[in-house]
């Protein structure tokens, strides 16, 4: 037997042992039988692509027969929290969506979670803040004490609403009130078209405050109290999966000294500084 015939057998060895210890381990993509996949939502959102990525991708397997959104964040901008949850919609016609609330899950994170089938809380999770919010900082006063002046040339009277370099005018508050009240209707019409509730209830709290997971459970807003393990046999349960279910977690990526000081959590700061995420469901102080 020459060398090249004896590494093709090693190789087949390795390969067959390899595929063997994946199945024995329960984890990873060589693993067989029905799967269930973890989607997370963590901190404020920002960018709904990478998550969406998740989602369809899940979605068009036929191995995941569950996806169980795992969400630990106070909201974010208004655009990326409906992207990601029509996203879910699009995909629980297809699979069974668990939402497993970690130690917050409010204003656009419960936007999120109510795409799911169910939703699966903590009793401690704080939730809600179901509202829309958008902040300016007005510096004009200031930039005068220090002999700033600013100058602005627009091509239109609203061009520079909310401009840090002067005062709102009252017919500018009352277009961005405007607006904030349609996006507003948006969420609260979401809650109740998901969780089945009549829409003048869901109004009535609807006014920004916050819950404990028993406390949202009580109105409806929430289905069960459990962890995130809860979540995952529930998944299973709804799908019909039998014996203990495969999960796949999402890659981990680790925090590096470069985003914490000039990436991610800087850039956060300074958007929400600057009013740079607009509309936002946000839980404002739950954000640092």
């Amino acid at each position: 037997m020459d060398f090249r015939h004896c590494r093709h057998i090693l190789f087949a060895f390795f390969f067959i042992f390899s595929l063997f210890l994946a199945v024995l381990m329960g984890g990873g993509g060589l693993s067989f039988g029905d799967k269930i996949a973890v989607v997370e939502v963590e901190g404020v959102i920002t960018e709904p692509d990478s998550i969406n990525k998740q989602i369809k991708e899940y979605g068009e397997r036929d191995d995941v027969k569950a996806i169980v959104i795992r969400i630990n964040s106070p909201g974010g901008g208004v655009g990326p929290s409906q992207e990601i949850y029509r996203e879910l919609k699009k995909v629980r016609a297809k699979k069974k969506v668990v939402a497993s609330m970690g130690a917050v899950a409010a204003s656009g994170g419960y936007y999120i979670a109510v795409a799911a089938d169910k939703i699966i809380a903590n009793p401690g999770t704080i939730t809600g803040s179901i509202g829309v919010i958008m902040e300016f900082t007005d510096a004009e006063g200031l930039l005068s004490k220090i002999g700033l002046k600013g100058y602005v040339i627009k091509s239109g009277e609203y061009k520079d609403i909310g401009s840090p370099l002067r005062g709102m005018r009252d017919n500018e508050k009352k277009l961005l009130q405007d607006v904030i009240d349609d996006v507003y209707q948006q969420f609260i019409s979401a809650v109740a078209e998901n969780r089945k509730l009549k829409i003048d209830a869901v109004r009535k709290f609807s006014d920004g405050r916050i819950f404990s997971g028993h406390q949202a459970m009580a109105l409806g807003l929430v289905d069960e109290i459990g962890n995130f393990q809860d979540a995952i046999d529930t998944a299973a349960a709804m799908a019909h999966i039998k014996g203990k279910p495969v999960v796949l977690y999402p890659e981990k990526r680790g925090i590096r000294l470069w985003d914490i000081i000039f990436g991610d959590a800087a850039g956060q700061m300074i958007k929400r500084l600057k009013g740079g995420y607009g509309l936002m469901y946000l839980f404002p102080y739950g954000v640092f």
